[in-house]
């Protein structure tokens, strides 16, 4: 039964069982059951039903969507994650809606999947598990599977916010790795970190790991002539998001030889992932799992709540776009 006075709040996708109980004590919670991305009928609905929505990746909620609305009911899209390349934030403001996400949970658990994603690829560990599923593999010989060993080489970082940062301290600190980034400003690191331009990266990275925001200011921003400038031994990782990359050059690199190798936890279009790159063997794809752990997860969902909360109390949300 809703409460009188209560906010009254649509929350997109199933959430861990402690972030649940927690809202259901907070608002007057109206729960989708299931994990597809909104309609567009559902979007438009919603901003004129509820006070408060906690939208997430796939729910586009573009300038067309806010069109129709001079004020609509909601008054605050309470993002579940740190991208928000999915809400025109413009638009929204613009329509008096506040706009905000959940960095700082998510920092550690996606430098974790790039990490993973930067072994695999290069120890060829993806491809590694697949001969062996497949009961082909017939035993170690000394020159099977050569990868690449990441320890003491070049890991060149694009974007150097804190995803970045944490990614550049585990490759430092854990690998011993040289650390170059392409940044739009430098960074004062606890080691040293060179500042260079993105096609000098290119050259002289063993490893590049994508780590910038995604939106209109990155679409495309890696495309062939960055992978023309890469070695070909070279590895490249993205677990920002997918239309960073133009992935028809990535899969044509790919398939050339021209780069050693590819780990993904994002695509352009996901969730559809091109055939021509599911085919390759020299490329390791994980079906987004950036911040996929328990804790993880029930932290953001926590920091959603908190910026709820306190926008309902009259207060600035912590992480107020």
């Amino acid at each position: 039964m809703a409460r009188s006075g209560t906010p009254r709040v649509l929350i997109s996708r199933p959430l861990p069982a402690a972030v649940a109980k927690r809202a259901e004590a907070l608002f007057d919670v109206e729960w989708r059951d299931t994990n597809a991305p909104m309609s567009a009928a559902e979007m438009r609905s919603a901003l004129a039903l509820y006070d408060g929505i906690m939208p997430t990746l796939g729910d586009q909620f573009t300038d067309q969507i806010f069109a129709e609305f001079g004020r609509p009911r909601c008054r605050i899209l309470a993002n579940f994650g740190v991208g928000y390349n999915h809400i025109d934030v413009d638009s929204a403001r613009a329509h008096g809606v506040t706009v905000t996400n959940t960095p700082g949970a998510v920092t550690d658990a996606t430098a974790d999947t790039a990490m993973t994603l930067l072994l695999m690829s290069a120890r060829r560990a993806a491809e590694g598990e697949r001969l062996v599923r497949s009961g082909a593999w017939e035993g170690w010989h000394p020159t099977q599977m050569l990868g690449l060993h990441v320890s003491g080489k070049t890991v060149g970082i694009v974007g150097m916010g804190r995803i970045g940062q944490a990614i550049a301290r585990r490759c430092h600190f854990g690998f011993g790795m040289k650390v170059l980034y392409a940044n739009r400003s430098a960074r004062e690191m606890a080691f040293e970190a060179e500042q260079v331009s993105l096609n000098d990266l290119a050259a002289r990275a063993d490893v590049v790991v994508i780590a910038v925001p995604g939106g209109a200011e990155t679409h495309h921003m890696i495309g062939a002539d960055f992978f023309a400038a890469m070695q070909s031994h070279a590895h490249f990782i993205n677990i920002a998001r997918g239309d960073v990359v133009q992935e028809t050059a990535l899969i044509e690199a790919l398939q050339n030889g021209a780069i050693g190798g590819a780990g993904l936890d994002v695509y352009e279009f996901e969730p559809e992932v091109p055939e021509a790159l599911r085919q390759l063997n020299n490329v390791t794809l994980l079906p987004h799992l950036g911040t996929a752990a328990l804790d993880v997860r029930t932290d953001m969902g926590m920091l959603v709540l908190n910026n709820l909360e306190a926008f309902f109390k009259g207060e600035t949300p912590p992480n107020a776009l």
